[in-house]
């Protein structure tokens, strides 16, 4: 209890610092705007946010540390290692690559619609490949599916160097695919291992929460240390005739490419192979998957929360980076980035505290609400054109990262009891389909930053309002509705 008033009294102090008019940093960062980041002579929004924001995560993270369980078998801890050092060095390399793509094409001279382009080319892959992906981890394997993530992955940092558009809508593509892998296929084999080997459910939650956890403090990391790489090594051209680039932006790409290797090690060594599970009855495969979509109406009302929710976020991804373009104060990629880590891994953290005792749907409704109104303080505050957007949009940023940190665990625990096991893979990858057409709807209608954060706050009621039939079942669905 002492913990939570803690808690409590700690988030307010946070916000109320970081919440303070920075009239002063920005003309100070107008006068110098020549000065390193990461120097002293340089204090801003953003590094005046890092201390409070940062003491309070370190605060939560240890209030919420995973605890050895002592139902734990030494089968169970090499089980656990032998997934979580493969997954955090995969979603590493995810990690790194975030908070510069947009910037990187801005970097090379792409206007504003050809980088909407090449991000529609990425989601539109993980939209057309990502269905038949999943099928195929189902059907061929899981880990061979993750073994093609790596190597697809490797070849989408790869294009980064070149500045063509040709060479990099390759990239976009096959880093889609490998998206859609990353973020179903993974998943998929943990919880296949871990049913099929007997371990509790008590422990398959255990496990989300280390992956939750341990992502965080990964992307975290990654942010800052890809910005002081950034910082470090100017970007220049090795040859004209090749468009071929090094250095400044590029390198989050190289670093990725280097952790996919390492990936690649143990995932081949430790891991084993699992498939689709029959023992339903049904057909595995996208048949079987798209027949209980549409005959399940509480997979098929998942499917609308998580795609309305995650494609809201996505959306985000692209949007934020022009959001917060300033040249009064020119943004800092991977350490905004990291302050959004920060704010996901208190709302995990939060979660673990108020939330893992609650009904999930009972945590996620009023989180699906709070989300919507940080996005439409955004629409309001770029789309009014008012003098405080940048300030506002920002610490809006921070409370909607604050909302997907509650996300991740709580739609996590319910996917893994709604899904069935035969088709999990197939039907995660299901779930964006609609997910990749939104992001690509909004990217091509060329909307104002004003409008796009409508859309993504429209995307968010939609999840909210999706959420009630599960909720109004009531002891119907006991298994999502029982405390944890």
């Amino acid at each position: 209890m002492y913990r939570k008033l803690l808690v409590l009294g700690c988030l307010p102090v946070a916000l109320g610092l970081i919440g303070k008019p920075h009239e002063e940093a920005l003309v100070q960062a107008e006068a110098s705007p020549e000065v390193g980041f990461f120097s002293k002579e340089n204090i801003n929004m953003y590094t005046m946010t890092a201390v409070p924001l940062g003491i309070v995560t370190i605060i939560l993270a240890w209030m919420t540390r995973p605890k050895a369980d002592a139902d734990m078998t030494p089968e169970f801890k090499k089980f656990m290692w032998a997934y979580l050092i493969v997954w955090y060095i995969a979603v590493a390399a995810d990690w790194l690559q975030g908070p510069y793509v947009y910037a990187l094409y801005s970097a090379y001279g792409f206007p504003g619609h050809q980088i909407a382009q090449l991000f529609v080319g990425g989601f539109g892959a993980s939209m057309v490949f990502g269905t038949f992906v999943g099928s195929l981890a189902d059907t061929w394997g899981r880990k061979r599916c993750c073994i093609l993530y790596c190597i697809l992955y490797i070849l989408s940092c790869m294009t980064k160097h070149f500045n063509s558009y040709a060479i990099l809508m390759v990239g976009r593509v096959t880093g889609g695919i490998a998206t859609s892998i990353l973020f179903s296929c993974f998943e998929s084999w943990m919880v296949s291992e871990h049913i099929s080997r007997g371990f509790s459910n008590h422990l398959l939650k255990y496990m989300f929460t280390m992956m939750f956890f341990g992502m965080y403090v990964v992307a975290i990391v990654a942010g800052i240390f890809a910005q002081f790489l950034v910082d470090a090594y100017p970007m220049h051209e090795v040859h004209s005739g090749l468009m071929f680039h090094m250095g400044g932006y590029n390198t989050p790409f190289d670093l990725s490419i280097l952790c996919l290797l390492i990936c690649l090690i143990p995932l081949t060594m430790y891991w084993g192979e699992n498939h689709g599970s029959n023992s339903s009855g049904s057909t595995s495969g996208l048949g079987a998957a798209v027949v209980a979509l549409f005959t399940n109406w509480r997979i098929l009302s998942m499917g609308i929360v998580v795609s309305a929710f995650e494609g809201s976020m996505f959306a985000f991804v692209f949007n934020w980076t022009p959001a917060l373009e300033s040249k009064v104060l020119p943004p800092p990629h991977g350490l905004i980035f990291a302050l959004f880590m920060m704010a996901c891994m208190c709302g995990a953290s939060f979660f673990s505290l108020f939330g893992s005792n609650m009904k999930p749907l009972h945590v996620l409704i009023p989180n699906l609400s709070v989300a919507m109104a940080s996005l439409c303080m955004v629409a309001l505050a770029v789309g009014l054109g008012k003098s405080f957007a940048l300030q506002a949009s920002f610490f809006s940023f921070l409370i909607f990262e604050f909302c997907v940190g509650v996300y991740w665990p709580a739609v996590g625990t319910i996917k893994s009891e709604v899904v069935p096991e035969g088709i999990r893979a197939t039907m995660y990858n299901l779930y964006r389909v609609p997910l990749n057409a939104v992001v690509c709807g909004i990217l091509l209608n060329d909307f104002t930053l004003g409008q796009a954060f409508s859309m993504c706050t429209m995307l968010l009621a939609v999840s909210c309002v999706s959420t009630l039939p599960m909720l109004w079942a009531g002891t119907s669905v006991p298994s999502l509705l029982l405390k944890k």
